[in-house]
């Protein structure tokens, strides 16, 4: 990271309905990412000075609630239940209960055919999980009964959520919803007809982590987010439709752009 370590509240209007709505810098190590305090029901999540300063920038300082015709006001802050508990029996991934900075792979893995295989269950059992989390939104629940279930799930088919413990993330599941841009944490704040809420499913299984996410719709939802969740959805169909041996990554992008 660059520029330093700073402590972010993130505003509910960036990220999630889940935290503050300030910097605070501190002296801490960046391995652990996020923090949770129970006392004040809040979750923090510490970044680069540099990345967070540009967030600040381009979202914490918008006033939505002052934004015209706007359908609802910004999110805001919900209780964060305590972490739920994983069978002991169930191997959890090299991070967690770890001190140690998360490590990023420094260039391409090869795979021989067992791994592909694992990969190809882990990746299954993470879609799985996601259909079912896609049948449960619906007014009226909150996105911490999202996350019991899908923790539940994960456990009964005996892989390990893995979300939980990843640098200090405090649940099993990300739920995004409105304008929580990505890796929203789950709290008690309940869905409203109109929102969207993009569900981010990771499950670790036999040593591989399958990850997906989807975008779904709460009740009735207004013709603007209808369009950019299809034209997202269009734009990841056009760059699977490019992967191939030797395509370069920035090739993917240009297809997505």
């Amino acid at each position: 990271m660059v520029g330093g370590a700073c402590s972010l509240q993130l505003q509910p209007r960036l990220l999630s309905s889940f935290v503050g709505n300030r910097f605070i810098h501190s002296t801490q190590p960046l391995n652990q990412l996020f923090g949770y305090n129970s006392g004040k029901n809040q979750v923090s999540m510490q970044l680069s000075r540099t990345f967070s300063g540009l967030a600040d920038l381009l979202f914490n300082r918008r006033n939505l609630d002052a934004e015209p015709n706007r359908r609802r006001k910004r999110l805001r802050p919900g209780k964060v239940s305590p972490h739920r508990p994983v069978p002991d029996h169930i191997p959890r991934p090299p991070y967690v209960n770890s001190q140690k900075p998360i490590g990023i792979v420094s260039g391409p893995e090869v795979h021989d055919e067992k791994g592909i295989e694992c990969m190809r269950v882990s990746g299954r059992l993470a879609a799985q999980v996601l259909e079912y989390a896609g049948t449960l939104v619906k007014p009226g629940i909150t996105t911490d009964e999202i996350d019991k279930a899908v923790h539940q799930m994960i456990i009964d088919n005996g892989a390990y959520p893995s979300p939980l413990g990843y640098g200090g993330f405090p649940k099993s599941v990300c739920t995004s919803v409105n304008e929580c841009i990505c890796h929203g944490i789950p709290d008690s704040r309940a869905l409203e007809d109109g929102d969207t809420i993009n569900i981010d499913v990771t499950v670790y299984l036999n040593g591989y982590h399958g990850d997906t996410s989807a975008t779904f719709f709460c009740g009735d939802v207004d013709d603007e987010a209808r369009n950019l969740v299809k034209v997202t959805k269009d734009c990841l169909h056009k760059a699977i439709s490019v992967c191939a041996p030797g395509m370069e990554y920035k090739k993917i992008g240009k297809t997505i752009q």
